[in-house]
C-alpha cells in the first residue's frame, strides 16, 4: 500500500489520480499507523515552506515522516515534499525544515525574459544510474511551478537538473529518500514512468 501524507498541502488528488490511474490503491492520511505500516511513502504539496512546517508539527507527522526514513521505507517528496526534506528556505527565514538530507532552499534568481513563479515545462539532464530515472532519456521534459529551488549541500544525491535562470537540482536520491521539485503527476508520460519507477522499487 502506498500512503499519500495528507497535511492540507494541496495537490493531493492529482497524485492520488495518477497512481489509481497506475493501478494502485493509495491511502490519503495524517493516520501514523497508516503512513508507517505502508510499503511506500508519498509527501505531496504546494504552498508555503513555513505553513507546511507548521501543519506537519501540528498534525504530529515530523516525528512520523523521519520513522518512515530511519526503517527504509522509500519515500517520495514532490514539489514543496522535496522542499521540505532540507533544512531551510529563504521562503520562511528562521523555519526549519526536516533536515532528512543536507541543503538549503533559495529563491529563484530574477533573470530578464523569465518569469518567476517558473511554470511550464522544462528539460532535464539526468544522473546515469538514478533509479526514478530508469528507461527515461536525458533530455525528457517535466512540469514545474515553482520559485524556489534546491542547491543541495551534496551534489552526490543529485538524480536530475535543470536551468532555469540558474541551476537547479530538480530531483534528488539517497538511500530510501527520492524527492522531485517538478510534478511527475502533471508531466505526461514520462512522469507516470517516473512515478512507476518509484512504485516498483524494491
Amino acid at each position: 500500500m502506498i500512503a499519500i501524507i495528507d497535511y492540507d498541502a494541496g495537490n493531493l488528488r492529482s497524485v492520488e489520480k495518477a497512481l489509481i490511474s497506475l493501478g494502485e490503491e493509495p491511502a490519503v492520511s495524517r493516520d501514523p499507523e497508516t503512513i508507517l505500516k505502508a510499503d511506500k511513502v508519498i509527501l505531496p504539496g504546494v504552498g508555503s515552506f513555513g505553513d507546511a512546517m507548521g501543519r506537519l508539527h501540528q498534525y504530529g507527522l515530523v516525528d512520523v515522516i523521519h520513522q518512515v526514513v530511519e526503517k527504509g521505507t522509500p519515500f517520495l517528496g514532490i514539489c514543496l515534499g522535496l522542499q521540505l526534506l532540507f533544512e531551510s528556505s529563504e521562503e520562511s527565514e528562521g523555519v526549519e525544515g526536516l533536515g532528512v538530507l543536507p541543503g538549503k532552499i533559495l529563491r529563484i534568481p530574477d533573470c530578464p525574459g523569465l518569469k518567476i513563479p517558473h511554470m511550464g515545462w522544462n528539460s532535464l539532464s539526468v544522473t546515469p544510474g538514478a533509479r526514478l530515472f530508469q528507461g527515461i532519456e536525458d533530455g525528457a521534459y517535466v512540469y514545474f511551478v515553482h520559485s524556489y529551488y534546491l542547491k543541495a549541500a551534496d551534489e552526490s544525491i543529485v538524480a536530475a537538473s535543470t536551468e532555469y535562470s540558474t541551476h537547479i537540482h530538480a530531483s534528488v536520491e539517497r538511500g530510501n529518500v527520492f524527492a522531485c521539485q517538478f510534478h511527475p503527476e502533471k508531466s505526461s508520460d514520462v512522469g507516470l514512468k517516473i512515478l512507476k519507477n518509484f512504485i516498483t522499487l524494491s
